[in-house]
């Protein structure tokens, strides 16, 4: 590594050109990549639901109801003219309306009254809407135009939609504040008025050189768009910030700048490394994930980490080399206090607040387990926004809803009645749209007109368009769902589909849950693999893990006690994150402790280890955890905004326990944590040094 490391001194100008190059055209590439905003479209593929969606686009023209129309004060026939306004709008492929479930030439008073109220209610009329989602966020517009602000407009297209105007915008004052903080943390944080400038072009660099590559994707998450950069900027500020100093303390050593930072590369490249593979690894544990925003999220953040390290080992020496003149001309005198009193503090109190620690450890995982979850889309947005207040309002005079297709083979009419009068006679069951409904079990196919029939029988299938008064999801949801599925089983087997939004929420609840176990597992297991190699002992990583687990235990556990419920995926991709992102933390208060265990007492090493890594951990914490705060507060994507917020306090309470805890859990097992090896050539030392005095 000598030989390669002087080669990246030697051609620094090459490099350094070389990256900006790069860089360029990764920041137009960037601009290439697609952003999906509908986290359904994630199901595995083999996913019933997906399967029976997948199964409707190829039979029948249209697609599922994904949009929700409601049009206060207007009679049957003028809702009829706006259903045809409606259909003329470009990406609206279907809409469904009374007239597609009864014969509007017959009184509605002498209607089923359930299934006129399902589209018709208090002069109000619902239509249910199948919106293209390539087309969502025009549509969706021109609907509302159409509608105008007095009606309302709902539905997952809506969601996506809503979801798409709003992410680009917040993404961006997201970034924009972020690297403002960093800078002003940067500044505060180092004794140079030109490092900070150096360390964020680095940080530039990588994160572009990350950005453009996600083209090899062809599409991202909306969660990967808005939350990778500025994850990245957090998790890997301090390899340059590192590499600096290391160069400076070299410097010192020798004139030969060169030299210097050739050692300083070989110097710093253990430590480094090993940071940056901990946190890869918590990042490539959600790839795992049958549920595909795992490897959506996982792939990009760890190719971001590792974008960081060759930057950090490539295009840093060579730009610092560059600029160190300039470094060294715009010194001044640091601004962060020494911490030698608050080391002493922390010293005295850190074995009391080990045994709050400990007493916290049970309840918060008993807590965390105890969270009640959302798995779906339908709760993305707040009644604060604009399709939340519309969901509202359209729940107020219909109620929850929600449209289920169910496909059978085709061909046996009688099987299909008695099919349809089972459904029927579920209590959540509001209409239902089919052959044997609205045409009748006996009238021959030839006297139906080719349009009507394509709607009902695809020749393979027979299609049942159910509406039930049920929301998106909950109990009552699956338990439908299963209900539904369990009849379609009695006179089918498995020879038949359903989906809707309810089931697909329905698969993703039972795919995600499955997945959690799964990812948790490796993510523990390989970093103990990596701490335990690094660290050259099985029982000192189990102590680190302990601590971090436990602060992603006590970060989850607060929605349990303050009554919120919990996104699924938010919950499960911050366990892995919070994991690799602030296990760093853990892994230099250990190294440090052992470093001054060396030359004195246990007690005194605990005081300052927690004067030498407070520093370093308040700026690389409160740059993460300001960047979570920042996304929860931003985002009005609800999701979005509560994985920001899982992150910036997760980040918070790994800072805490690793300053104030964690000392005091290597004070206790010092003898594991130094070895027999260590924990007498530490003996050894402190004896001479005693008697030397």
């Amino acid at each position: 590594m000598k030989k390669f490391f002087e080669g990246i001194v030697k051609f620094r100008k090459p490099i350094i050109i070389t990256f900006f190059v790069l860089a360029a055209v990764c920041a137009v590439l960037q601009s290439f990549v697609n952003v999906n905003y509908n986290i359904e479209k994630y199901l595995p593929d083999d996913s019933p639901s997906k399967v029976a969606l997948d199964t409707m686009e190829e039979e029948f023209e249209g697609g599922i109801t994904n949009t929700r129309v409601m049009i206060k004060g207007v009679t049957v026939p003028e809702a009829l003219d706006f259903k045809e306004k409606l259909e003329n709008i470009n990406g609206v492929t279907e809409v469904t309306w009374l007239d597609d479930a009864v014969d509007l030439a017959v009184p509605l008073s002498a209607q089923d009254e359930d299934m006129v109220e399902a589209y018709y209610k208090d002069n109000a009329a619902l239509f249910s809407v199948v919106v293209d989602e390539d087309l969502a966020v025009d549509a969706i517009a021109e609907i509302r135009e159409l509608a105008g602000d007095d009606n309302a407009v709902s539905g997952s297209a809506v969601n996506t939609a809503d979801a798409h105007t709003n992410t680009i915008s917040e993404v961006n004052l997201i970034a924009v504040i972020s690297v403002v903080f960093v800078f002003i943390v940067l500044l505060i944080s180092t004794d140079s008025w030109a490092e900070p400038v150096v360390v964020m072009i680095g940080l530039g660099v990588a994160i572009l050189l990350n950005a453009g590559t996600n083209l090899m994707f062809g599409t991202v998450s909306f969660i990967t768009h808005s939350a990778c950069n500025v994850l990245q900027l957090a998790v890997s500020l301090d390899y340059s910030v590192f590499l600096i100093h290391r160069f400076e303390e070299e410097h010192k050593k020798t004139k030969d700048p060169k030299k210097a930072m050739s050692d300083a590369l070989s110097y710093s490249l253990p430590s480094i490394i090993s940071s940056g593979l901990t946190t890869i690894i918590g990042f490539l544990a959600v790839i795992l994930m049958q549920f595909k925003i795992g490897p959506d999220v996982g792939l990009p953040l760890a190719k971001g980490v590792v974008f960081s390290l060759i930057t950090t080992f490539i295009f840093m020496p060579a730009l610092i080399l560059a600029t160190h003149k300039w470094i060294e001309k715009t010194k001044h005198k640091p601004f962060l206090p020494s911490f030698n009193r608050f080391g002493k503090l922390v010293g005295k109190v850190t074995l009391p607040l080990c045994v709050l620690f400990v007493l916290s450890i049970a309840p918060a995982f008993l807590a965390y387990m105890s969270n009640s979850y959302y798995y779906g889309a339908s709760k993305l947005f707040t009644t604060e926004t604009r399709v939340g207040r519309d969901t509202a309002m359209i729940e107020d005079t219909f109620g929850e809803s929600d449209t289920y297709v169910l496909m059978v083979k085709s061909g046996d009419r009688a099987v299909e009645t008695a099919l349809s009068n089972d459904l029927h006679n579920l209590k959540e069951v509001t209409s239902i749209i089919s052959y044997v409904d609205t045409v009748g079990s006996t009238i021959p196919n030839s006297y139906l007109d080719e349009t009507t029939y394509q709607k009902l029988d695809s020749g393979n299938y027979s299609r049942f368009v159910i509406s039930v008064a049920v929301p998106y999801e909950g109990d009552e949801t699956f338990e439908l769902v299963e209900e539904v599925r369990d009849l379609a089983e009695k006179y089918y087997g498995d020879d038949y589909l359903l989906t809707g939004t309810g089931v697909v929420t329905y698969d993703m609840k039972e795919t995600i849950t499955a997945d959690m176990m799964k990812v948790n597992a490796v993510a523990i297991l390989a970093v103990f693999v990596i701490l335990a190699v690094m660290l050259k002992s099985a029982l000192v990583p189990l102590i680190l893990i302990l601590a971090i687990e436990t602060a992603i235990a006590i970060n989850l556990s607060f929605p349990y006690f303050e009554g919120q419920v919990v996104f699924y995926t938010a919950s499960l991709i911050i366990s892995s994150l919070q994991l690799g992102a602030t296990v760093d933390y853990a892994i230099l208060a250990t190294n440090r402790y052992k470093e001054n265990r060396l030359v004195m007492d246990k007690k005194s090493a605990v005081s300052q280890t927690v004067t030498d890594i407070t520093s370093s951990i308040l700026v690389s914490g409160g740059v993460l955890t300001l960047v979570g705060f920042l996304m929860s507060w931003v985002s009005s994507n609800q999701l979005l905004s509560q994985l920001g917020l899982f992150i910036g306090r997760g980040a918070l309470i790994s800072l805490l326990i690793v300053i104030l805890v964690l000392p005091g859990m290597l004070y206790l097992c010092d003898s594991i944590v130094m070895g027999k090896r260590g924990f007498k050539a530490a003996k050894r030392k402190i004896k001479s040094k005693r008697e030397n005095k």
